[in-house]
């Protein structure tokens, strides 16, 4: 159970991590890359999961990639005695001496990290490990073609042990430009004579182009269980599961006459007689503002039954609340549990509704909300 779960708690919204989940989605990618090595991405502390939940339920990958230092310090004091990848390499040759005392691997995108390393004494007797970059067409980190070359040269003479790596732009839209074809062309034609091992394939190219993967994956978001495209169905069709559950309860109900309207500037107005439920979760939680009139909850025991129901979102989302329709949920009353995002609602449908990502959603999880680790 982590730390924030045990502090006393008078709202009733929990974000439960599921360790089980992590270890299905990573099984499924090596499935899907059973010959390259994974870098479980997990950057802005495992995209709101925490660190000490990935720890624990993705142990059996083989390096954890990041941008922080602090981050890698973290698993190194929790044992993770594995790789760990640098994805945006150093911000200043002072952080060299620490990169080196942790064994961290180092992303070098430009000129200023080539030149840092260049001049570096290392005297621990530990290899640095050197993913260089190529700007294959996403034009956003990495080396253009005739740079990369002579960096690669520069590193190699000074006793650094290369692998190449570019990232792609559009492995989830076949339709725009640069293509992972037109990516896969420039970045072959890059490294043609340059023996090194390649990182190549984040989630999307995972599920859908896999001759373009190199011996390193980087796969980011389809360890959380939610897609890339920002379509579940392609997490159904993938077999991956939701990792993050966010749940809450219903904390007042209120009965509506046909003409009323709801929240703050009135957006939604009862089309005839209907109850309402308020739920204790709001954006200074991490939920979306701009989730739209229509975007699912999930109620449990919603009829007579006791079958669980999906409510729609009414009104405007507040800082601390939100509501929702009961009018398909009679039976449902304060202290209900609802869900917000997971395994009965997809977090991908969430942020469609709201015009984001599930990445999103998932990073601005609040730091008020607690958080258990299963």
């Amino acid at each position: 159970m982590s730390s924030s779960a045990n502090r006393l708690i008078n709202r009733p919204i929990l974000a439960t991590i599921h360790t089980a989940a992590f270890r299905h989605n990573l099984g499924r990618i090596r499935e899907l890359a059973p010959e390259s090595k994974i870098w479980a991405v997990v950057k802005a502390k495992s995209y709101g999961h925490t660190l000490e939940a990935t720890l624990k339920g993705l142990e059996s990958t083989d390096g954890f990639a990041l941008l922080d230092i602090a981050d890698a310090q973290w698993l190194r004091d929790h044992a993770w005695g594995g790789r760990i990848l640098l994805l945006e390499g150093l911000f200043s040759p002072e952080e060299l001496e620490l990169a080196t005392s942790l064994k961290c691997d180092l992303v070098v995108h430009n000129q200023k990290q080539v030149e840092w390393l260049s001049s570096y004494q290392n005297y621990s007797g530990h290899q640095i490990n050197i993913f260089l970059k190529l700007n294959s067409g996403m034009n956003r980190l990495g080396f253009k073609s005739d740079q990369y070359r002579i960096a690669f040269h520069r590193l190699h003479s000074a006793g650094y042990h290369l692998h190449h790596m570019t990232h792609f732009a559009n492995a989830d839209q076949v339709e725009r430009s640069p293509s992972v074809g037109e990516q896969m062309e420039c970045f072959e034609k890059a490294i043609e004579g340059l023996e090194a091992s390649s990182s190549l394939g984040n989630s999307a190219a995972i599920l859908w182009h896999r001759n373009a993967l190199g011996d390193w994956v980087r796969p980011g978001i389809m360890l959380y269980g939610a897609s890339p495209t920002g379509v579940h169905a392609d997490i159904v069709r993938s077999d991956l599961q939701a990792v993050m559950q966010l749940r809450s309860q219903i904390i007042d109900i209120q009965d509506l006459r046909k003409g009323d309207h709801v929240g703050y500037g009135g957006r939604y107005q009862a089309p005839e007689d209907m109850r309402i439920g308020v739920i204790a979760c709001g954006y200074a939680d991490g939920y979306p503002r701009h989730a739209q009139d229509g975007t699912p909850v999930w109620v449990d025991a919603g009829d007579a039954q006791g079958n669980s129901l999906i409510c729609p979102i009414v009104g405007q989302v507040s800082m601390d609340m939100l509501t929702i329709d009961l009018r398909e949920a009679p039976n449902a009353k304060i202290g209900s549990t609802v869900e917000l995002w997971g395994g009965e609602v997809p977090v991908d449908d969430v942020a469609q509704m709201s015009g984001t990502i599930g990445y999103e959603l998932f990073c601005a999880l609040a730091a008020r909300v607690p958080v258990l680790i299963k």
